[in-house]
């Protein structure tokens, strides 16, 4: 049976960070009861239609701040799945945590309902930068969170850390990063800042009021980043994300992530959640209210639809083509398999791009072993260049 992943929608944060464009809520806590109980409704709904219990090896609370939830209402959410789903004894089951919202005992009380993994917001080292970012947070905040977890027994340990702020230099990022290092967890995600439109940051630069990022900069960073990484022992395998090498052989990458970027079936539970399996794409509603009171409602739609789906788009063949190299493509080491992309697709990566390889090739951007296409180190700073070459085209 093949394996599906759940990510599991938390809105709610404390206050909203200027440079966050996601579906979130600021200050509406005494709702996380009732969004609770249509989560778990919606998870009934859909799971209670599949016609047998699906395989499910991941499940990931993101956010928002997931971190909000009380305990006993995480333990509600991860019972309901494991009623519902056959969900495996070695799932990854991860929680997203702002470092300034969680305490010891409710860090002990997530690992005994059955979270193994926390993936924490660190983004930097340096007090100015996190309120430039309106993060709630300290630096010793993360240092503390990090003992507290290793002390619930917690083993799967990740950082977030932004880097080309505006500003910030590169012995300035170094530290940040060396931060991260000492605290000695199992993963670390990377990413440049992005200026989302109609979030407060973008109007900051409008105005003035911030300098815009300097794109040579975050290069500058995240080359280092690449070095300094590869010397600490970390596998990058993902352009974006650093794993520590497993004892037992491996490394200790996120799997939920790797089931998005391997373009493998995943559901999305709550507000704004998306999903894509049986050849669908589903989109949830956005707004809370509206999410809340159409799984309440119960309507009855064709799996693997719920109640709160709004949106479907049917994946032809020539999208999930397109988007297996999308997002295989970020896969640093492991890249888009050819023998595997014969076996999804019938045909070969290099008579379905024969141009496409041929030109990147020869910019240096990706190579094409016997068994793989996968970026060059060249081409993990153009990726998008890269990517885009692939797009609406043979």
């Amino acid at each position: 049976m093949e394996n599906h992943s759940v990510y599991l929608h938390i809105p709610f944060c404390r206050t909203r960070c200027g440079y966050c464009d996601f579906n979130t809520t600021a200050g509406m806590m005494l709702h996380i009861p009732a969004y609770v109980e249509a989560l778990t409704r919606e998870m009934r709904s859909v799971g209670g239609r599949s016609g047998q219990k699906v395989r499910v090896h991941t499940l990931f609370f993101g956010g928002g701040t997931p971190s909000l939830l009380p305990p006993k209402s995480v333990e509600r959410i991860l019972t309901t799945a494991r009623e519902v789903f056959a969900v495996q004894p070695e799932a990854e089951i991860t929680l997203e945590a702002n470092p300034g919202t969680v305490s010891r005992e409710g860090l002990a009380a997530l690992r005994a309902a059955g979270v193994n993994r926390l993936s924490m917001g660190m983004q930097s080292a340096h007090a100015e930068d996190l309120q430039l970012l309106q993060r709630g947070h300290t630096a010793e905040d993360v240092r503390q969170a990090v003992r507290w977890a290793r002390e619930a027994g917690f083993e799967n340990l990740s950082l977030d850390l932004i880097f080309g702020l505006p500003r910030l230099s590169l012995e300035r990022w170094k530290i940040t990063l060396e931060e991260a290092l000492a605290l000695d967890v199992e993963h670390l995600s990377l990413y440049s800042l992005i200026v989302e439109e109609g979030t407060p940051l973008a109007r900051w630069v409008e105005t003035g009021k911030v300098e815009a990022p300097d794109e040579d900069s975050a290069a500058e960073q995240y080359e280092w980043a690449m070095e300094r990484l590869e010397a600490a022992g970390y596998v990058h395998y993902e352009i974006s994300n650093w794993a520590r090498r497993r004892a037992q052989g491996g490394h200790w990458g996120s799997l939920h992530n790797l089931q998005y970027w391997r373009n493998q079936p995943y559901y999305g539970f709550g507000a704004g959640a998306h999903g894509s399996l049986n050849g669908l794409r589903l989109v949830n509603a956005a707004e809370m209210a509206e999410y809340i009171t159409r799984c309440a409602a119960g309507e009855s739609q064709a799996y693997p639809r719920g109640p709160a789906t709004v949106e479907v788009l049917e994946i032809d063949r020539e999208t999930e083509i397109e988007e297996t190299l999308m997002v295989g493509l970020r896969l640093t080491d492991e890249g888009v398999g050819r023998q595997a992309f014969w076996a999804r697709f019938g045909e070969a990566l290099e008579d379905r791009y024969p141009r496409q390889i041929e030109q990147l090739t020869r910019e240096g951007l990706v190579e094409l072993t016997d068994d793989r296409l996968r970026l060059t180190r060249r081409g993990r700073l153009l990726g998008n260049r890269v990517f885009s070459a692939f797009l609406g085209g043979d």
